[in-house]
């Protein structure tokens, strides 16, 4: 149980940050802020501080406008110092994370008077190398600049432009005016520009690089060890995880973590540890990497230790290569076999199950890769020996590039063997198996090519072993956790026990007076894709209002651009279509028109069905043209759902169905974001109001008032 002095202070920085900002007290965001604090102060400990009890996780839903944010740090950040622990927020994004570090923690440190240090923690490919830095300048000055010396898959020919932001970015790091953060630099750079800056924890040196004590990841690195907050994203906790928890983040033993957007999490994890291989881009990959070998060799000829080495890496690369060639003609055979139609390109292992001809070959694949991993992490060891010996007999500058270059092979091997080891092993029962698929891709030069995926179902397994069984607390909050008016999906998502706290607090909107929601009949049934794609061009340019902001959001690409492509020509210019421009150029475009008095209509898939904020006037209309079932055909909710049906379930009532009121409940949160709002939703499929199914989905939405029609 918490303290009487804890309890005052948590109560005490609640009051001083309503006052401070001349706000009213919000009945969920009190509800919220006691469920955290109850869940956290009832964590037993042991003689050592670890978490003893089974429980410490608290979920909360709680609505847009609730104020989630405020609630969980004002109940966490007490807490966790009286207890010695470290608080992990996690977001869904890097922008949310900016939006916490820069402007939402220090409003609520500057109204409460309280004292915490909060670092923000991002991947390396966000942070500039400096030994990378130098080396692109470098190798733009020479003749043959047409070559990447280190990286074999970029062709580094850059422009005058960006050999001038590449010497302007060394000016600013040598001055001090700029960390290095690519998301601090003031003009935007493309991917392809800013990938030659930076490197994977394979290619860094880490202590024996030169540029240690100006090394921009290192610098932002060494400032988490102090803080108080750390705020990352979803991502960057998963390949913490990966790593075995406690590398890139604290120990989660030592740490209560806070997950915002917390519906996302299990499709970040199953995400993260997936695998993907390509078989002839991966053939040639290893072909070309035994010239590199050859080229390399006459650099090395004073250390016969490391041409040695060198040289049975590239035997094992040589083998693995052949055998990979083996698997072509079978998986080619395979997808002949399935005889993929027109409009597929992947077929999936049926129960996931690639049978026992593939996985005797995969095998004996995965072997050969983890020869060849443990090969280049010893050549990388010595590489990195050598560079620590004063009067080594090849020059530091060859060593460091051989060094990336050893780091590059790591990294290619290593996810080649993932994916394969995947394919080699055999699901043993207990639980939902991992989905492997092949799917025919464009590859260089517009050739196709055979790519292997293969992904866990089950996050929860990987939650519960990785992060519930381990961290000090744990608390998850999203506006949409319950589907058909239960946490039980979201709880078996995630792998948590019945020991975890579950609530759903007070909305801060009064929906039935802000908004409408209508299911008007356009005459068609979205089981009959063509039939419904017709009726929404002949009907959709009259249910929009273009002179105000609105959002059409569609479950499938192709439909979305047959509707498109179909609007009348005087249409056309206002609206902007997903894949015209990057997300964030198109929701600029949209709110600058919409500043400006004209209208603006977006149409958008599932990225823009959540997470986007459109505040007023910017979307007073969200229509929906269809329910968002998942593509039958996606391997890992195929081979789910398969799964469940032979266990006797019913895959479309505990995952379909579910899943479809998880991204309705979302779509229809882009509407309602301030107490000003006003507006309306129309969904364009009469299945949520003719179908048994459709009075639980519509149970799941906001009360707005209703109108069927």
């Amino acid at each position: 149980m918490l303290d009487a002095d804890l309890k005052e202070e948590i109560q005490q920085g609640y009051r001083q940050f309503l006052a401070s900002n001349e706000l009213r007290p919000r009945l969920g965001q009190k509800q919220m802020i006691a469920a955290i604090a109850n869940v956290l102060g009832d964590i037993e400990e042991g003689d050592e501080g670890q978490r003893i009890s089974a429980n410490g996780i608290c979920v909360v839903e709680a609505g847009t406008g609730t104020g989630k944010t405020l609630a969980y740090l004002l109940s966490t950040l007490p807490i966790a110092r009286q207890l010695g622990k470290r608080v992990v927020v996690a977001t869904g994004t890097v922008a949310l994370q900016e939006q916490l570090v820069n402007r939402d923690i220090p409003a609520l440190l500057k109204s409460t008077g309280w004292e915490y240090t909060i670092s923000l923690a991002k991947g390396r490919g966000r942070y500039l190398c400096p030994l990378r830095l130098e080396q692109c300048l470098d190798t733009a000055s020479a003749k043959d600049s047409g070559v990447f010396l280190f990286e074999d898959e970029i062709d580094f020919n850059p422009t005058s432009n960006i050999i001038a932001s590449y010497r302007a970015m060394d000016e600013s790091l040598k001055s001090g005016d700029w960390p290095g953060d690519r998301d601090n630099w003031p003009d935007s750079i493309e991917d392809a520009d800013w990938r030659p800056l930076t490197v994977d924890r394979r290619q860094c040196a880490g202590r024996r690089c030169r540029y240690i004590r100006e090394c921009c990841f290192f610098k932002a690195r060494d400032e988490l060890e102090e803080a108080d907050c750390i705020v990352a994203n979803h991502d960057l906790v998963m390949a913490d995880l990966a790593l075995g928890g406690g590398i890139i983040l604290p120990a989660p033993e030592d740490t209560i973590y806070i997950f915002d957007e917390g519906h996302r999490v299990a499709a970040t994890a199953l995400n993260h540890f997936s695998g993907q291989c390509r078989l002839r881009s991966t053939i040639n990959w290893f072909g070309r990497m035994q010239k590199q070998v050859v080229g390399r060799l006459p650099l090395l000829i004073n250390a016969p230790d490391l041409t040695t080495r060198i040289e049975k890496m590239a035997n094992l690369a040589s083998s693995t290569e052949k055998l990979l060639g083996l698997s072509y003609p079978m998986f080619e055979k395979l997808l002949d076999r399935e005889s993929l139609g027109d409009d597929e390109s992947r077929w999936c292992f049926p129960g996931g199950d690639p049978g026992d001809e593939v996985r005797e070959l995969a095998g004996h694949i995965s072997e050969s890769l983890s020869s060849l991993a443990s090969t280049l992490e010893v050549l990388s060891d010595r590489v990195g020996d050598g560079m620590d010996e004063p009067h080594f007999p090849v020059p530091r500058v060859d060593l460091e590039q051989l060094f990336q270059m050893v780091g590059i092979w790591q990294g290619r091997v290593e996810a080649a063997l993932h994916l394969w080891k995947c394919y080699a092993s055999k699901d043993q029962g207990q639980g939902p198996p991992y989905a492997r698929w092949l799917s025919l891709e464009e590859g260089v030069g517009g050739n196709m090519d055979i790519q292997l995926s293969a992904s866990p179902t089950d996050a929860g397994s990987i939650f519960k072993s990785s992060l519930w069984q381990r961290c000090y607390g744990a608390v998850i909050t999203s506006a949409t956790l319950q589907t058909l008016g239960s946490f039980g999906g979201f709880q078996k998502r995630c792998g948590l026990t019945d020991d975890a706290q579950f609530s759903a607090v007070a909305g801060a909107f009064d929906f039935a007076k802000a908004g409408v929601l209508s299911v008007p009949d356009i005459g068609a049934d979205p089981s009959d894709a063509k039939a419904h794609t017709d009726a929404l061009i002949a009907q959709l340019p009259d249910i929009i209002d273009w002179q105000e902001g609105s959002l059409v959001l569609f479950a499938s690409k192709r439909q979305m651009e047959l509707v498109y492509e179909q609007l009348p020509a005087e249409n056309v210019d206002k609206v902007l279509i997903q894949g015209q421009w990057a997300n964030q150029e198109i929701v600029q475009r949209h709110k600058t028109a919409i500043d400006a008095g004209k209208g603006s209509v977006i149409f958008g898939l599932a990225s823009f069905a959540e997470g986007m904020d459109f505040p007023g006037s910017y979307c007073v209309h969200v229509i929906i043209a269809k329910i968002p079932f998942a593509v039958p055909n996606d391997p890992v909710h195929s081979t789910l759902s398969e799964w469940l049906e032979k266990k006797g379930g019913n895959a479309f009532m505990e995952l379909m169905l579910p899943d479809a009121s998880l991204r309705l409940h979302q779509a229809c949160g882009r509407l309602i974001r301030t107490e000003t709002d006003v507006g309306r939703v129309t969904i364009l499929d009469r299945r949520i109001v003719t179908k048994r199914y459709g009075k639980q989905l519509l149970a799941d939405l906001p009360p707005f008032r209703r109108d069927y029609e």
